[in-house]
């Protein structure tokens, strides 16, 4: 179940926040959960055993972590927490990782061992990672270990963040879970930002997803340098605002029940380096790498050496992450290269040099990133590099160029802006940053209520409704 369905929006979510709302201050957990296991098993009715099982192994863990500590037996301690790590990562690398592996070593030495080809449960890079977190912030001493297994199964179960984040540390919400409050004032904004995180995926994520299918299931070798380079900006534009898009229903969905849940994406396309880009996207996973991996192993105390080889682990781990295949692999590398360049070499000359010109310079090698990532072929990702450089014989553009042009010309241009914080300064603007008053909130409203039934009508008269994420 995907929020932009009408199963969700008509049927499940109403039913849950009647639930909720009704229900008294110690059942509201247990509506989460129990909501959210079927939330999940509406798309993986075997695979939420998965989920259950990950819930009381690191509820016990994190438990048996304090106990420990609290006794001072810190090398016991430091057992369970390695052991929590093992499970949490055996289970993420069987299901992601098996058949990648398996398909590598029958190249490797000739073998023919059959893949295994199980289905991937859905969101599980985005919850081993959450379920870890708790593990290790109770190690830490950074939390206490929540004692209600159904208070931490709704942590882990989630369902606004449970398939595609943002990635929610424990120590984040550890007081929500039992001390929230939920208020008009709160649901009216989540309300309001839930819609926005809506269009974003439907009206537009949707529609420029039609262009690039288009255009990547062409004759790569055959593409004209200008369509090569109109198709990479609709993918760069349809994965921003189809992973932002779900990221702000997520916060708004959040926002509704009480939660509050960390910012993902802060307008990554007006970065003017790649070390700004990587603070501005998917911020909550630069975070948990950040902090769990990234510091863990020195960061940049321990001399220069060292930290560029904690940039290239992580970076290297952060492409593994996306997905069982070379071509994440080869994307995590790309910019772990970049960021140590930047790092190195760059940052100096990117300070002296004009704003414009270090915008474009980060926009040209984040598309090219884009390229890499878009296509799990490694081969096909070369073919699309010669297009985009007219290392072919194939002409600059066609007839066909021109009507993409033309058909979507719009669209890129509303894209464009949309990924700008420029829309927000506008209607402040317009409202003399007066939006507190009820005549913003009545026309904010009516403008939402608008968007909204657009989405619907989307919805129902379109078949096209794919999440790029659901596959991590």
């Amino acid at each position: 179940m995907v929020f932009s369905s009408i199963p969700f929006l008509f049927y499940f979510l109403p039913m849950v926040l009647v639930l909720y709302f009704i229900s008294p201050r110690s059942m509201k957990n247990w509506v989460l959960f129990l909501s959210s296991l079927f939330f999940y098993a509406w798309g993986e009715p075997i695979y939420v055993l998965i989920m259950i099982f990950s819930t009381i192994v690191d509820y016990t863990h994190g438990i048996f972590i304090e106990k420990f500590l609290n006794n001072h037996e810190k090398k016991k301690a430091r057992l369970v927490l390695l052991s929590s790590i093992t499970i949490n990562l055996a289970l993420l690398c069987f299901f992601k990782y098996s058949d990648f592996f398996i398909l590598n070593l029958n190249k490797l030495i000739g073998s023919d061992i059959a893949p295994l080809q199980l289905p991937l449960p859905i969101g599980i890079s985005f919850y081993t990672f959450q379920t870890m977190s708790y593990s290790i912030d109770v190690y830490r001493r950074d939390v206490k270990a929540q004692k209600n297994i159904i208070s931490f199964g709704a942590y882990v179960a989630l369902f606004p963040q449970l398939i595609a984040g943002p990635i929610v540390r424990y120590q984040t919400i550890a007081h929500q879970l039992d001390e929230r409050k939920e208020t008009m004032d709160d649901f009216s904004q989540g309300a309001f930002r839930f819609i926005q995180g809506l269009g974003k995926k439907v009206l537009l994520a949707n529609n420029i997803g039609l262009l690039w299918d288009t255009i990547s299931a062409m004759e790569i070798g055959s593409l004209p340098l200008a369509t090569a380079w109109i198709g990479l900006f609709a993918f760069a534009f349809q994965i921003y605002f189809d992973f932002s898009g779900y990221s702000d229903m997520a916060i708004g969905l959040g926002k509704m029940l009480g939660f509050s849940f960390p910012e993902n994406f802060n307008y990554p396309y007006i970065s003017q380096s790649i070390t700004e880009f990587w603070r501005r996207w998917h911020i909550s996973l630069g975070t948990w790498f950040r902090e769990y991996v990234y510091i863990p192993l020195g960061g940049n105390r321990k001399g220069t050496s060292r930290t560029l080889i904690n940039i290239s682990v992580v970076w290297l781990l952060t492409g593994l992450w996306h997905g069982a295949a070379w071509n994440f692999i080869l994307w995590g590398i790309y910019f772990g290269v970049l960021l140590i360049i930047e790092k190195q070499f760059l940052s100096h000359l990117l300070t002296k040099s004009p704003a414009l010109l270090r915008h474009l310079y980060a926009c040209f090698f984040i598309l090219i990133g884009w390229c890499i990532f878009a296509f799990d072929d490694v081969n096909q990702v070369w073919l699309y590099v010669k297009a985009l450089f007219g290392l072919t014989e194939n002409p600059y553009w066609n007839t066909q160029t021109l009507y993409f042009l033309s058909s979507y010309g719009v669209l890129l241009a509303v894209m464009v802006i949309g990924s700008t914080p420029l829309p927000q300064k506008i209607a402040t603007t317009l409202w003399n940053g007066k939006t507190e008053t009820m005549a913003y909130g009545f026309t904010t409203a009516i403008f939402m209520a608008i968007i909204f039934l657009l989405c619907v009508a989307f919805i129902i008269n379109s078949s096209y409704n794919p999440f790029l994420y659901f596959r991590f």
